[in-house]
């Protein structure tokens, strides 16, 4: 099994759903960025990820590491969430922001804004001022979910 899949099971095992694993520099320190979405609704909407799961997760995953590093030198491990605000770059990370809005930038240059519906093979459907809106995935030069105060 990959790393990967390792690092998911244990989100999963949480009730917790992997986003994103990527790597980043901040001055001379790399970070091993582990984000996660919920998977449980609350009140219609979804639940947030407190800090308490996150320090679980990043224990659960700390001793994995340690055995098989996920890149050479020294590294942090972050485990935290994407945030209200992310970028969306990926089938599944569109799956994951169902009901939530989002803004893309079509290779066209068109901007759409709107509430992410549903996701169907690489359609991508979004209520834009109430009327309903098919976005082919391999036109989306760029994505991100955002906030409406």
């Amino acid at each position: 099994m990959s790393l990967e899949k390792d690092i998911e099971s244990f989100v999963k095992s949480l009730d917790l759903e992997l986003y994103e694993i990527s790597v980043a520099r901040d001055g001379d320190d790399s970070i091993y960025r582990v984000n996660v979405l919920s998977t449980q609704i609350e009140d219609g909407k979804k639940k947030g990820v407190s800090l308490d799961e996150c320090v679980h997760l990043s224990r659960l995953i700390s001793p994995l590491l340690d055995v098989t590093p996920p890149m050479s030198g020294e590294y942090r491990l972050e485990v935290g969430t994407p945030g209200i605000e992310r970028k969306v770059s990926t089938l599944k990370q569109f799956v994951l922001s169902i009901g939530e809005r989002v803004a893309l930038t079509l290779k066209s240059k068109e901007k759409l804004k709107g509430l992410l519906l549903r996701v169907e093979e690489s359609n991508i459907y979004l209520d834009v001022d109430a009327e309903e809106v098919c976005v082919e995935f391999a036109q989306i030069s760029k994505a991100k979910t955002y906030f409406e105060w």
